[in-house]
This record gives C-alpha cells, sequence and structure tokens, in this order.
C-alpha cells in the first residue's frame, strides 16, 4: 500500500511552455544601492505594512493525519493516503497542534475562540492533491491579539532602541500546508514532493499598522523569539518552518490606504526589511510617474534586490470557501466548562495557559535586574539563544562569577570563535562548565585574558586536554613574580633606549610601548598590573 500511495504521490508536470515572469521594473532599470534602498520615502509619502506569516507547529504528525513531520526526508516518502488526497480518507484533528495554537494565542494576548470552524479553501496548485486547503476563514482560533516589540539600531555594536512599537492581530486560525514544487528549469519540469502536504500551520494575521521595512522585520524577530520560547515552532526561517507574506502599500498623509501588494514567501527577517523598503519606492515611483497601481502577488528575488511580479491578487471569492464537511466545530473548554471525567480528553485553555514558559521580554528584563548587565547584553543573550547558556555560566550563588564578564565572554569571544567556524550555538564544543573554568583561571591570574581566548579557541579546533595540562605544556601561565618581570623589563629597556630618553623627557605615553614590548617577549603572559608597576619604577629610578 505504502508503495503504491508513494507512485501516486509523485507528479511528474511537464510545462509545454515558459512562462516568462512580468517584471514590471521599467521604473528600476539599475539596481539600486543599499542607500537607496534604506533612504525614508520622499515628501508626505508614507508607507502601511501589515503581515501574514505562516509557523509551522513543531509536532511530531501533520495536522490531520499521523505522516511523521521531518525536514529533508527523501522525497514523497511520508505521505498517507489522506496527504494524498485519496478517496475514503477522513481528517482527524491533532490535538498537540491546537494546544500549540492557543499556547501561541495566549502569547499574543489574543482573545481564544472557544467555538471555531475549520474550511475549506479552493486554488489549484499541482502539490495541492485535494485541490483545496483546509483552513479557518470564517471563525479562526483566535482574534484581536497584539504584539509589543522594540526597533533596534541594528548597524551599531551596541543595539540601541529607536523606538517602541505595537501591532495588531487580526486572527491566529489552524491551517494544513501544501507539498512543494521542485522546479527543473533545464529540463522544462516540476517535480511535486508530498512530504510537506499537511504539515500543520499556524497563520498570524496583523493589521496594516507598520510603518515601514525596520518596524516589519522587528516585529518577525520578536514573534520568532516568542516561538521558540514557547516551543511551537522553531522559527526556522532558512528551512520554511516561518515564512511572511508582507501586504505593503503607499499613501500621501491624510489620504486613504493605497493599493496594496502583496510580496509572497519571504524567508527571512532581513530580507522582509529589504523586500518593503523597495516595493515601497516602486509603488511611489509609479504613482509619481501618473501610473496606476494594480492588487497583485509579487515575491522578492534577493539576488537582484527587487521585487518581481507573479500574478493578479486574488480576491476571497476566488477561493470559493465553504464550510469543511469532514470536521466538526472545534469546542475548548476552560476549568469552569469541562465536563466531569473528561478532563484528558478536552483542551482546557486554563490548563495551556499553565504552561506559558517566561517570554523574551520578560526576561530581558529581569536579565538586567538578577545580574546588573546592560540592557544591550539582555538583548543579545536573548536574540542568540544563550540565555540559558549565560545563567550556567554565572550561577552566581555556587561560583560567584561576575555576570558582566560572563556576558562579555559570552558575547564577544565565544560567538567569534563560533563565528570563525561557521558553527551554529547547538554545535558549539564548549560547555557553559569548561568556559566557566577559563574565566576562573583568569580571576584569578593564573592567565591572562589573552591566553584566555587562545585555549577557547583551542576548545573550539577540538583539544582534550586539561587547561592546566594546557597552561604547562604551551607555557601560558601568567608571570606575576616581580623580580622575573624586573629582568625582563632590564632587557626591554636596554634594546629601546630612545624610549627612555622620551619617558625622561616627559612623554609618559611611551610605557605604553615599552609594555608592549614585554608582552611580545613573553608571548603575552606578563601581568599587566604588576608590568606597568615594575617598569614605571625602573623609569623613574633611571
Amino acid at each position: 500500500m505504502a508503495s503504491s500511495v508513494q507512485k501516486l504521490c509523485v507528479e511528474r508536470i511537464f510545462l509545454s511552455s515558459r512562462r516568462s515572469l512580468c517584471t514590471c521594473n521599467r521604473f528600476y532599470a539599475k539596481s539600486q544601492t543599499k542607500k537607496d534602498r534604506t533612504r525614508p520615502l520622499p515628501g508626505d509619502w508614507q508607507g502601511r505594512v501589515g503581515l501574514e506569516i505562516h509557523a509551522q507547529i513543531s509536532s511530531n504528525s501533520k495536522l490531520f493525519s499521523g505522516s511523521q513531520v521531518q525536514f529533508s526526508a527523501p522525497p514523497n516518502s511520508l505521505v498517507s493516503p489522506l496527504d494524498a488526497s485519496l478517496p475514503g480518507t477522513l481528517p482527524v484533528l491533532n490535538r498537540r497542534c491546537v494546544e500549540a495554537g492557543v499556547l501561541t494565542a495566549l502569547a499574543l494576548n489574543c482573545h481564544i475562540n472557544r467555538r471555531s470552524l475549520f474550511d475549506r479553501k479552493h486554488y489549484f496548485y499541482a502539490d495541492l492533491p485535494a485541490g483545496y486547503q483546509i483552513t479557518q476563514q470564517r471563525l479562526p482560533l483566535a482574534v484581536d491579539g497584539h504584539l509589543t516589540f522594540d526597533v533596534y539600531d541594528e548597524s551599531r555594536s551596541q543595539r540601541q532602541v529607536l523606538k517602541s512599537c505595537q501591532v495588531r492581530i487580526k486572527q491566529l486560525q489552524l491551517e494544513q500546508d501544501s507539498g512543494k514544487s521542485l522546479h527543473d528549469q533545464d529540463n522544462g519540469e516540476v517535480l511535486v514532493d508530498l512530504n510537506r502536504a499537511g504539515v500543520a500551520l499556524m497563520e498570524i494575521v496583523t493589521e496594516p499598522d507598520m510603518v515601514d521595512g525596520a518596524e516589519a522585520a522587528a516585529m518577525v524577530k520578536e514573534l520568532q523569539l516568542i516561538l521558540q520560547s514557547l516551543r511551537t515552532c522553531d522559527g526556522n526561517m532558512s528551512e520554511g518552518s516561518m515564512r511572511v507574506d508582507a501586504n505593503i502599500s503607499v499613501n500621501r498623509s491624510g489620504e486613504e490606504l493605497g493599493t496594496r501588494a502583496e510580496v509572497k514567501n519571504i524567508n527571512s527577517a532581513k530580507f522582509v526589511q529589504k523586500a518593503i523598503e523597495y516595493e515601497m519606492q516602486r509603488q511611489i515611483q509609479v504613482l509619481e510617474g501618473a501610473g496606476e497601481l494594480e492588487e497583485e502577488t509579487r515575491y522578492f528575488d534577493w539576488k537582484a534586490g527587487k521585487t518581481i511580479s507573479l500574478r493578479d491578487k486574488e480576491q476571497r471569492h476566488d477561493y470559493r470557501y465553504m464550510p469543511e464537511p469532514n470536521l466538526p466545530p472545534l469546542i475548548l473548554y476552560t476549568d469552569a466548562t469541562t465536563p466531569h471525567g473528561m478532563e484528558d480528553a478536552v483542551v482546557n485553555i486554563d490548563r495551556v495557559r499553565e504552561q506559558m514558559p517566561e517570554l523574551p521580554d520578560a526576561t530581558r528584563r529581569r536579565l538586567v535586574e538578577e545580574y546588573g548587565i546592560s540592557f544591550q547584553h539582555s538583548v543579545a543573550l536573548v536574540g542568540e539563544g544563550l540565555v540559558e547558556y549565560f545563567e550556567s555560566l554565572v550561577d552566581v550563588k555556587v561560583k560567584g562569577r561576575d555576570p558582566r564578564s560572563a556576558a562579555s565572554w559570552v558575547l564577544t569571544d565565544l560567538l567569534e570563535e563560533q563565528h570563525k567556524r561557521s558553527l551554529t550555538f547547538q554545535e558549539c564544543p564548549v560547555t557553559a562548565s569548561k568556559l566557566g573554568e577559563i574565566m576562573d583561571l583568569v580571576a584569578v591570574g593564573t592567565i591572562s585574558k589573552s591566553t584566555g581566548k587562545k585555549i577557547l579557541g583551542l576548545l573550539f579546533d577540538g583539544d582534550n586536554r586539561g587547561l592546566l595540562q594546557i597552561i604547562e605544556v604551551e607555557q601560558w601561565a601568567q608571570i606575576r613574580d616581580a623580580e622575573t618581570l624586573g629582568r625582563i623589563c632590564d632587557e626591554i629597556l636596554e634594546k629601546h633606549p630612545q624610549l627612555v630618553e622620551a619617558y625622561r623627557k616627559g612623554n609618559k605615553k611611551v610605557v605604553n610601548r615599552l609594555m608592549g614590548e614585554v608582552q611580545k617577549a613573553t608571548n603575552k603572559c606578563a601581568d599587566p598590573t604588576v608590568t606597568s608597576r615594575v617598569l614605571r619604577q625602573k623609569l623613574e629610578g633611571q
């Protein structure tokens, strides 16, 4: 049965002709510079942006079938008869997906509809076997929420808050994903993989409350962090677990909202910002040139840095919505309404609420208050997913390590070594315990900070020796003995009489140059404080 279903699921659609995409690019004959893409809107033009975000629910099985969910599985290897839309198959709602949707809606301050409905949305895609998608158009799972987020100045190493924003959440609905079409341009054909068909999605729809690409990108990043903290979606945009459709329009101040264009399937927050900025400038060019805008669907070509027209925008009647006849209304309960003896058989909103973890904004505030680190460091720790690592490293009650020093080690030194090797945080070979040992050796003066960084690099390269063994073999122990440093300083002063003479004439800054020579002679193992004191004593004594 499985092999026959798999064969039925494979479609090879030969294209009789290749359709050329209408680029509508006469206003942008030359590619824009980075300065052009980020410039503010001219004159009294203003932009409006609303987002539709499709977040794949972290679930072992699909929304209405028992098929496994796995990224990069062999094509058409995770397809059930229902996913292939074979006759006689019926959908069965996945409870985990409902609970994930409820938890996400609560985190977004939404009103949960105790009764919601499923609908069929009809359209033809080669990778949509049934010819329709099961979604929630009439009465979704949740409505009327909001999300507060900050927009940061990403151009600075220390992230500064430019402004705080709030976007209204129109609705959150459950729906199933389509399959995936693989386009073979050389042979003029499309191959269809149905592994993704039926995977559970949350579609989160915002009101058009954002005014530019920076706000939209910041909102996407904050939502991504929320979903990851809830564990309802992994937020991996590069793998398609989170995809963004941006509805973009421009209008002059005081006028009604303009004609919108929808840019589909944007797969990174950076591209969200670039696509919106380009599209707003394009629309303004059209309108200022006495042209007219049409509602259309576009996509963002990240290589060219521009949006390209795909097709006219479908209207609601084009989808021929109808109630899903094979699914009853989805009924949710509370503690007060749960039938006796049915506690384990229903989804209880109050029980789901109890699973709510600490959300990113609360985590940022807590890190500042509890550990005394800067707000910029708290933003970076949360944004990089390093909070648990940082707190394990600090563990003030047990180890007494300085939180600000720990934040610097994690965000500067650890990430630097990680990025050098193009590693994700999950691939980082240095545990918080091991980095803590390096910090401790630096704190007590056994090694210098620069030596600690060298040891960290060795650990990233797979050195399995103990830290003390590394220090002994490499002769990296910090030299703190004044007598030993005195002999080294004498040699340096003899080699650089011109610097000594300059110091005698009042140029005290030459001490820094002499300090550098001592560090070079000791392979950066001389204690800076002791070295500075010894050098000054000898210079003053001569």
